[in-house]
């Protein structure tokens, strides 16, 4: 189950809730040291240099609760900050050391007043130092609820938040402070807390588990996702959606392209069947899922297809995913039949709503909602912390990926994936809960890719998708 994402006081309405139910606050501190060990762990090598920074509250006995843990494997220097103006050289001294990671603990989400000119000056000497920063629960500084930091704000390069995202944490002001945002949601706190704003945290432990397949399936079992895609100096993006397209296990995966580029395609794919584009093509009659867009962006595809896809948009009765140039070629209402899902980025976004792009980034949840609206669809608002909605209802908030990902064909990527799940009747009966599982796998397999080699490719993501 995803957790909604709070402000401080949702969030302590849930601490005193389960204060109340029987929950001990030494206990969920501990449980709350373990986990931020555990990421320590997952990024950190054995015998590596720990410098942690403790401030007077709760946010510095979580991060003091972490040296038992951490002790056996690691060399670890605490360094308790009461007094910042008379500790600023025992500090300095700490940070020459040059440790390879800094525990920030100093101020959580209690912080509700502006930082003196010590705790200013202290926070900017961290930051200086270029050192990587995992922050407890929140950077130190930053306003939980507001996103905007009190004077100065520790910028972390991870922020393992506590128990639930909090809403702070994801205004595009606070992103060069929150760095990439994790959360520890299993710390003790009793049930689950509510939220207020309609957003919603995806949990990878939510697509573990995929559909079964019987027995005595075959491949027509599981459908026939068809692509069109693909256009002069655009090839490329057709052959990385239809290779996504088949890491989804549908039945068929068929693209249609342009004559001028069927050989060029057709070579590079063994699985996928690849056919010149014709508007009365037989394969759109026994799609079971359609995908339209990757690629499709010279001019002279351009002019031949404008009006044809506004046909398939009404005409089409199954799913149809609508991604990159096509996004400018739908009409602006419902289609008249069949489920759409419109994949854009915040450009794309601008256009269909006609505004600019940083109004989109300002609002990302009500844009999402007046596209939705619009157009009678489900939207994946891409970027980071892709969005996953409808008008109503709650918006689901992805947390995988990494900057790897802002590279050309990783969104043909994305758009090939979803249209080979939804293709299966088992996935396209549950469209809200197929687009996240596309946007979680998609960024978890550039996760996975970011860990081993930085200077990764769309053609290594597309393999990698079947690894997640």
């Amino acid at each position: 189950m995803p957790i909604p994402v709070v402000t401080v006081e949702e969030m302590r309405s849930w601490e005193r809730h389960s204060w109340e139910a029987g929950a001990r606050e030494d206990d969920v501190i501990r449980q709350v040291g373990h986990c931020i060990a555990g990421t320590v762990r997952e990024g950190t090598l054995p015998g590596s240099r720990i410098l942690v920074l403790a401030g007077r509250g709760n946010n510095g006995a979580d991060a003091l609760a972490t040296v038992p843990p951490l002790a056996p494997d690691f060399r670890i220097e605490t360094l308790r900050i009461l007094s910042p103006a008379s500790q600023r050289d025992e500090l300095a001294r700490a940070l020459e050391a040059r440790p390879d990671l800094i525990l920030d603990g100093l101020f959580g989400i209690g912080l509700n007043r502006d930082l003196d000119p010590e705790w200013v000056h202290l926070i900017h000497q961290v930051n200086e130092s270029g050192l990587p920063i995992l922050a407890l629960d929140v950077p130190s500084g930053l306003d939980a609820d507001t996103g905007l930091p009190r004077c100065a704000a520790i910028r972390a390069t991870t922020t393992l938040t506590v128990g639930a995202p909090k809403v702070g944490l994801l205004h595009p002001e606070a992103l060069p402070f929150v760095g990439r945002l994790e959360v520890a949601h299993r710390v003790g706190l009793v049930g689950n807390p509510t939220g207020t704003r309609g957003l919603q945290w995806t949990l990878a432990e939510e697509f573990i588990e995929e559909p079964r397949r019987p027995v005595d399936s075959h491949k027509g079992t599981f459908g026939h996702a068809v692509l069109i895609a693909g256009s002069v100096g655009y090839s490329g993006a057709a052959v990385l959606s239809a290779r996504a397209a088949a890491r989804a296990l549908p039945g068929l995966v068929s693209v249609l392209t342009p004559e001028e580029v069927w050989s060029t395609v057709a070579s590079q794919l063994a699985t996928p069947m690849v056919h010149p584009y014709s508007p009365a093509h037989r394969l759109l009659e026994g799609a079971t899922a359609l995908l339209v867009g990757p690629g499709l962006a010279s001019d002279s595809i351009r002019d031949a297809l404008r009006s044809e896809v506004e046909r398939i948009w009404d005409g089409f009765p199954g799913p149809m995913v609508v991604d990159a140039s096509a996004l400018d070629w739908i009409p602006r209402r419902p289609a008249r039949q069949g489920l759409r899902i419109l994949t854009p980025h915040p450009g794309e976004a601008a256009r269909l709503l006609g505004v600019s792009a940083p109004e989109i980034q300002a609002d990302r949840v009500g844009s999402l909602r007046s596209i939705a609206q619009r157009q009678g669809a489900v939207v994946v608002l891409k970027g980071h912390q892709t969005l996953v909605g409808e008008s109503t209802g709650p918006v689901f908030v992805n947390p995988s990926g990494n900057p790897g990902l802002a590279q050309g064909g990783t969104g043909d990527v994305l758009a090939g994936y979803l249209v080979g799940l939804l293709a299966q009747n088992a996935h396209a009966s549950h469209p809200v809960q197929t687009c996240r599982r596309a946007v979680w796998k998609h960024g978890a397999a550039a996760d996975r890719l970011e860990r081993r080699c930085r200077n990764w490719t769309a053609e290594e993501l597309a393999e990698e998708l079947g690894r997640v």
